[in-house]
């Protein structure tokens, strides 16, 4: 197992260690997305490869009755252990940084060799330690995978908005493609249930819980729509889109991970579209990680230091990406720092929870062969979708019943 671990390690730090010198002079967010990227492949080689070489340390194989599956989640956490204390670390060597004169901002954005090694010796080490601990992390993990559930629905939201007030602001031609891509975006929606009441509901079977899946799914597109042009809302048809879509999508995740061996299961013979539903779960986690990071100097105020500029102020990435490579240091000394460190790095170790869930099927016994299959996987996905239309819902309302607040 030392030397499997070893191997990979190896491999990812030749990677790192080659491209350390560039990171350098780019924006530092982009590296840590490659760490957070490489931990992910790590984890996938290992929960592939790993089993045989796992069974053959003594203080992780205490039993003869331990199943694969169980290795295979084994391998998966602990190397997201090493990845989350890794940046809970820089967490909060970072609090409380509001100015790049912090000695402590040349650490956030340099050194990359050296966290480089830190980075890999804490993934080694985790595979030293006892069980019951990683029984503990896989526990806690849930509910911080629930956390960056909760806050990339949050910033798909802003996202939204933001999106609909700056085509609003443009002229004519920009609201006609305003309009096209809200039509577009319901059609697709409901194109998407459609499909899903082909695969998930098959004749012969009783799928009362798809129905129920599905139809909540359609009458929340259209309640988004018709309380997003209630006129006394006042609200705009392209965030309803999207949130309508993205809805129909979470309904698909979680319907595509019901065991398959259940009979309402259209896709119960198809391992190849639950390893494309992995790839681009994988592949939708980093971009919103990176999307958060990216976003975490904006205007939402759990997102940016104290002493961070507000929305209307804030510099373009291509700028950002200048300052943090160094370019015009005398500027930018007493300049406040961009985004908030100490978010930025929590946004990953929260991912690195995800992630590690993610693979290993919640950590629940229903783990198997197949990724994120299971009943577990099913409900959060469909909790995510009804958590996801709750708050833009309230978000088009809360200024209605609290109109003396300001929520912009």
């Amino acid at each position: 197992m030392s030397c499997c671990v070893g191997c990979c390690a190896s491999l990812t730090c030749g990677l790192c260690t080659s491209a350390a010198s560039t990171i350098t002079k780019k924006s530092a967010r982009l590296g840590y997305c490659g760490l957070f990227g490489l931990s992910l492949i790590v984890s996938w080689v290992l929960r592939e490869i790993g089993t045989p070489l796992l069974k053959k340390i003594s203080w992780i194989n205490t039993s003869d009755t331990l199943s694969d599956e169980w290795f295979q989640m084994e391998a998966v956490l602990r190397v997201s252990l090493g990845n989350c204390l890794f940046f809970l670390i820089l967490a909060l060597m970072m609090i409380g940084i509001k100015d790049q004169n912090d000695r402590r901002d040349g650490w956030h954005h340099g050194g990359w060799i050296f966290k480089i090694v830190i980075w890999a010796l804490l993934i080694i080490l985790m595979f030293f330690l006892p069980n019951p601990v990683i029984s503990v992390y896989g526990f806690i993990s849930k509910f911080g995978a629930g956390v960056f559930l909760l806050v990339q629905v949050i910033i798909l939201l802003d996202a939204t908005h933001s999106w609909n007030d700056a085509w609003v602001a443009k002229d004519e031609q920009k609201f006609v493609a305003l309009l096209a891509v809200s039509v577009t975006c319901y059609i697709a929606a409901f194109t998407i249930s459609g499909l899903l009441f082909i695969w998930f509901n098959p004749s012969g079977n009783d799928c009362g819980l798809n129905v129920f899946f599905l139809v909540m799914t359609m009458i929340l597109a259209l309640l988004f729509a018709v309380i997003a042009l209630h006129p006394a809302v006042n609200g705009s048809l392209l965030p309803a889109s999207v949130i309508a879509v993205y809805c129909a999508y979470l309904c698909y995740t979680g319907l595509s991970a019901e065991p398959r061996d259940y009979a309402c299961n259209g896709l119960n013979s198809s391992k190849a579209v639950t390893t494309g539903t992995l790839i681009l779960g994988m592949l939708t986690t980093v971009l919103s990680v990176l999307y958060s990071a990216l976003r975490a100097g904006s205007s939402t105020t759990f997102l940016s230091p104290p002493s961070s500029p507000r929305a209307g102020e804030r510099s373009p990435f291509l700028e950002s990406e200048e300052l943090e490579s160094g370019k015009g240091k005398k500027e930018v000394e007493a300049r406040p720092v961009s985004y908030s460190y100490t978010f930025f790095h929590l946004i990953f170790a929260m991912a690195s929870m995800y992630s590690a869930m993610l693979l290993s099927g919640w950590s629940s016994s229903e783990s198997s062969d197949l990724i994120d299959v299971g009943w577990t996987s099913v409900w959060v996905r469909i909790c995510t979708e009804w958590v996801t239309a709750g708050l833009y819902i309230w978000s088009l309302v809360a200024p209605l019943i609290f109109p003396d607040r300001d929520f912009y």
